[in-house]
């Protein structure tokens, strides 16, 4: 078990509810921006934050173009796609429902590890986790639902294709960034940073659109923008060091719960009977993939 010194657990805890809570901030963001300004924000003040870490901290900046095109790689599929996906799926569903769906994240890292990136070999239990994991999202989604059919599904579609983006980048990022062992502030500045950068461009499409403003939405975007996307990293940072990276990816189970708790408690959102259940089937996969439960020892390349 990690050592449980009370910065390192409260860091656990602040990465939970921030994480969890971004669900929340973009809900209450969307009722005075658009879901391109929601992503655009979010990533220019998550930006910023990291950058000022970055320089109080004398972080350096790698020099080799290759390593610069590999953080672009990843600023895309890391930040960029996946932020404009959960924006956009929130305008069709509920954070709740996000939040749950966000929590597809290990299964779809662990099937493209394994299947597109080779860099990790899955044995029985862990086939039967990612197995289930699936059979968890065919619940959540409810394809048998008529609001299904006439319309959720985009936002879920959009929540499922986010998530991919997570398994593809992180995949990516162990197979061709890990062995240049970049220190973890540099990293997140570096593919945030990019991300900005790409953002900027795109400043015409998806941020120029008219604005509503009120205290409620700028807390939100300030949230989700100098916590979710700048403070918080540096915390896994600090938790990563100390508890290592099984321990630390725990975070997976309470982000959705957090999500819940305040969506249907501030948004007074509702939960079908199925999306829990879903829930649990997902997290037991989880459990599964991370080898948490273990079955036998074969692998399965």
């Amino acid at each position: 078990m990690p050592a449980a010194q009370p910065r390192i657990v409260l860091q656990f805890v602040g990465m939970g509810l921030i994480w969890g809570s971004s669900f929340l901030f973009m809900k209450v963001a969307l009722t005075g921006v658009s879901f391109g300004q929601v992503a655009w924000t979010r990533i220019m003040l998550g930006a910023l934050t990291l950058g000022i870490i970055a320089l109080v901290t004398r972080a350096r900046l790698p020099r080799r173009p290759i390593i610069w095109f590999h953080f672009t790689v990843i600023a895309v599929t890391f930040c960029v796609v996946p932020y404009l996906l959960f924006a956009w799926a929130e305008q069709y569903i509920s954070s709740s429902l996000a939040s749950i769906l966000n929590a597809v994240t290990p299964i779809t890292t662990a099937v493209l590890a394994t299947l597109a990136f080779r860099v990790e070999k899955l044995n029985l239990g862990q086939v039967l986790g990612v197995l289930l994991g699936m059979v968890g999202v065919l619940v959540i989604v409810a394809p048998w639902q008529v609001g299904t059919l006439l319309g959720d599904w985009r936002g879920q579609l959009a929540c499922l294709g986010a998530v991919t983006c997570y398994g593809f980048a992180l995949g990516y990022l162990r197979k061709f960034l890990a062995p240049y062992k970049v220190p973890s502030i540099t990293s997140a500045f570096m593919y945030i940073g990019l991300a900005a950068a790409i953002m900027a461009v795109l400043t015409p499409i998806v941020a120029w659109h008219p604005v509503s403003l009120d205290l409620w939405v700028v807390l939100s975007l300030v949230g989700l923008g100098v916590l979710g996307t700048g403070v918080v990293y540096i915390w896994n940072m600090n938790v990563l060091t100390a508890w290592g990276p099984t321990a630390t990816s725990g975070v997976t189970y309470v982000t959705p719960v957090v999500g819940v708790v305040l969506g249907v408690l501030l948004l007074q959102e509702s939960l079908s009977w199925h999306e829990p259940l879903g829930a649990v089937l997902v997290f037991v996969g989880i459990l599964l993939t991370q080898q948490r439960i273990r079955l036998h020892r074969g692998t399965v390349a």
